[in-house]
């Protein structure tokens, strides 16, 4: 009877340890800081998108952050609850937010996600705190709330009449407006602003080049500065000339940089991307970029490398972008650094 009750107690305590670990293994995966500048500073990723494969541009960018300079970096995913598995096309549950809580910046890769409250409230938290935001391609329209649209964070969609723009203008500068270039036939390359050429965010960053089209975008506040825009490339490949004619006269705004002050003072610093899909990070010089913006927002703009090195933590073989290619099967655990 002793030995049965031993048994028990014992079974109980695993149990108990077990548990917390299960639910980190189901919020995302961690890559701890090795050396680098960035050792003390931790980075949170959201990733959920169902088009340009967030869940595999996000965890390979967080690698390179925490192996090549230093940063604790979280990624957290779009999650299929019955089963754990990484599932973009689940808009309503993206566990482990709580995490935004320590962040010193969180990089956001959203589309249409529609939470429920208990899940807004930590990433509202998180901008009423003032601390900083990297917004990347579809997060211009994060939030499209349909099963939660009577819940208190509705100002925060897309199609917001009350908070015009909802998220993406108010917050980053830009809502959903349109493909500027045409989707799938016309790519991108990003043109430095050259009147911030000199800017420590665009530190080596001369090569900016990518096979999704230019967004459209008209509501762009009078606080943002242009770090790069968006020329319109005749064809698919990096090589290909602009687009003749009205098209790039002048040319859209790509990434930018600007402040937002939120309903109790606090001023965040933001950089929106509107280039950012998988296959869009194979270009060294965007990586770069957002490697030296991560450095800029949490506050180590004097530790930013004259040429950081972004070069990829073991393979990445993007998959291109399309809705419904998504690698399914995969739980965050798996994406763990070997």
């Amino acid at each position: 009877m002793k030995s049965l009750k031993y048994l028990a107690t014992l079974t109980a305590l695993v149990g108990s340890l077990a548990s917390p670990l299960a639910a980190a293994s189901e919020a995302g995966v961690v890559y701890q800081g090795r050396t680098g500048p960035g050792q003390g500073k931790h980075i949170v990723f959201l990733a959920g998108d169902e088009e340009y494969r967030s869940e595999e541009a996000l965890p390979m960018l967080a690698k390179i952050l925490a192996v090549r300079h230093g940063f604790k970096c979280t990624v957290l995913f779009s999650v299929n609850p019955a089963d754990g598995t990484i599932d973009p096309v689940n808009r309503n549950h993206l566990p482990g937010l709580e995490a935004l809580a320590s962040a010193d910046l969180c990089v956001m890769f959203l589309r249409f996600r529609d939470l429920p409250d208990a899940q807004m409230k930590p990433i509202v938290d998180y901008l009423e705190s003032g601390r900083p935001l990297i917004g990347l391609r579809t997060s211009t329209h994060a939030f499209s709330f349909d099963k939660f649209k009577s819940g208190a964070y509705a100002r925060f969609d897309w199609r917001s009449k009350d908070w015009p723009g909802g998220f993406g203008q108010q917050v980053l500068g830009e809502t959903w407006i349109n493909h500027h270039g045409i989707h799938g036939k016309e790519s991108t390359r990003g043109v430095l602003n050259d009147a911030l050429k000199n800017h420590p965010i665009l530190r080596g960053a001369e090569d900016v080049w990518g096979p999704t089209d230019v967004y459209g975008v008209i509501h762009l506040p009078a606080n943002a500065q242009v770090l790069v825009w968006g020329q319109v490339l005749a064809g698919m490949k990096p090589d290909d000339p602009p687009v003749s004619g009205k098209k790039n006269e002048p040319m859209m705004p790509l990434i930018w940089l600007r402040d937002y002050t939120g309903p109790n003072g606090k001023t965040s610093r933001v950089v929106t991307s509107t280039i950012g899909s998988s296959v869009d990070f194979e270009s060294a010089g965007l990586r770069r970029l957002l490697v030296n913006a991560s450095y800029y927002l949490v506050g180590l703009e004097d530790k930013i490398p004259a040429r950081a090195n972004v070069d990829y933590v073991g393979e990445y073989q993007p998959t291109y972008f399309g809705f419904g290619k998504f690698v399914k099967g995969l739980r965050p655990a798996d994406l763990e650094l070997k």
